[in-house]
């Protein structure tokens, strides 16, 4: 009995030994298998002529700002315009009492008649003495009189006549009119008080349409422009948004650059001219501006996701022909539609992953998925945004 179960557990022990082996065998060659290649997606860059624009921050201002001031001293009778309205001009805004203007006008008028009175006596003396001469019955010197008093009564007309224009002129400047066309502020001097001729501020009144638009730029931008023979020409496009804007939505052109730079700042000025025909925009306000800072040049863009940042560089992966991934550092540019332009790094056919690249490892091999590269759609004055180049946006050519 003894041996007979001493022989089972002999068996049954070497059996469960084989099967241990077995197990051990089968582990070791499944630790032998490498694991799958990741999958990727993969797409060639996208090419596309691309326009850079820099972003520059400035203010509206009225082409014309005037100060309202009365040309005649008195006291004002009435206004005629309401608070913050559209004037013309040439439109009546204040009457001063023109009561003495007019007094000293009727003033001037009969000194005029007197001396043409003086005039017209003047030339019957004349013409009396010449008759008389002719028959030798005044002598020279009398009829030389008479001509001396006929000049002078000329000359007193003549002078007569320019005090009663200047007094005509004065009874003009009591109506004070608009002298430009724009939007008025409010009167600072009601009806009832006394002015004083050029020194009374009665009112302004600033052009509305169109505005300009003033900006500070670095010298090395100028330079960069110069260079590139873009951004330094009258003409230039640029566009404008509000500070509660997301759109540039108003258009502008560059009609004006300084004729030197700020020593001490390093800056010059510039501004562009903006139509503002529904007077929407107001003198003061401040603004967004991007000027076209390049010539149109091909451009190669991939998805902001496909970037990896290294440190201080920025890579692309790449998949070659064998599958095998590899770093590209790359110097980018702004982004257009929602992807970001490449200026250096990397070829228009090279593979670039755009799609899994947490799964990608330089020089590992990778399983490449074909993707394509698209622009997002947006709005047509949506405004690009720009990580590596904050004062620098794209937009492609001929938008």
């Amino acid at each position: 009995m003894y041996s007979k179960g001493y022989h089972s557990f002999a068996v049954a022990a070497a059996l469960a030994a084989s099967l241990a082996l077995a197990s051990c065998g089968g582990g070791a060659d499944s630790a032998q298998q490498p694991p799958p290649a990741p999958p990727v997606t993969v797409a060639t860059p996208l090419q596309q002529n691309v326009v850079d624009w820099d972003d520059y921050v400035g203010r509206f201002e009225a082409i014309e700002t005037v100060e309202v001031r009365p040309r005649a001293s008195g006291y004002v009778v009435a206004s005629h315009f309401r608070d913050g309205q559209m004037v013309r001009k040439g439109q009546l805004l204040f009457t001063i009492d023109a009561r003495q203007a007019q007094a000293a006008l009727a003033q001037a008028q009969g000194q005029l008649a007197q001396a043409q009175a003086t005039l017209v006596n003047a030339r019957t003396e004349l013409a009396r003495s010449e008759t008389l001469a002719a028959s030798r019955a005044a002598s020279t010197e009398e009829v030389e009189s008479r001509r001396a008093a006929l000049r002078s009564g000329q000359a007193q007309v003549a002078a007569a006549q320019a005090v009663v224009r200047a007094r005509q002129l004065d009874v003009g400047f009591t109506r004070v009119t608009a002298p430009i066309s724009g939007r008025i502020s409010e009167r600072m001097v009601d009806p009832g008080n006394s002015v004083a001729a050029d020194q009374t501020v009665l009112t302004t009144v600033v052009s509305v349409s169109p505005l300009h638009f003033v900006f500070q730029g670095s010298e090395a931008l100028l330079l960069k422009y110069q260079r590139q023979d873009a951004g330094t020409q009258t003409g230039t496009p640029v566009r404008i948004k509000l500070s509660d804007e997301n759109d540039y939505s108003h258009s502008g052109t560059l009609d004006f650059i300084d004729n030197a730079v700020n020593a001490q700042a390093g800056t010059i000025r510039a501004r562009a001219i903006v139509p503002n025909a529904s007077g929407f925009l107001k003198p003061g306000m401040s603004g967004n501006l991007r000027l076209e800072g390049s010539r149109p040049y091909p451009a190669l863009l991939v998805p902001d996701t496909a970037i990896v940042a290294d440190a201080a560089r920025q890579l692309v992966y790449v998949v070659g022909k064998d599958g095998t991934v590899a770093a590209r550092p790359v110097q980018t540019g702004p982004t257009i539609g929602g992807l970001r332009v490449i200026r250096s790094g990397i070829a228009a056919g090279d593979q670039v992953i755009i799609g899994g690249i947490q799964r990608a490892r330089p020089g590992q091999k990778v399983q490449p998925q074909p993707g394509k590269i698209e622009q997002q759609a947006a709005p047509a004055a949506a405004p690009p945004s720009s990580n590596a180049l904050p004062a620098s946006t794209a937009q492609p050519a001929g938008r």
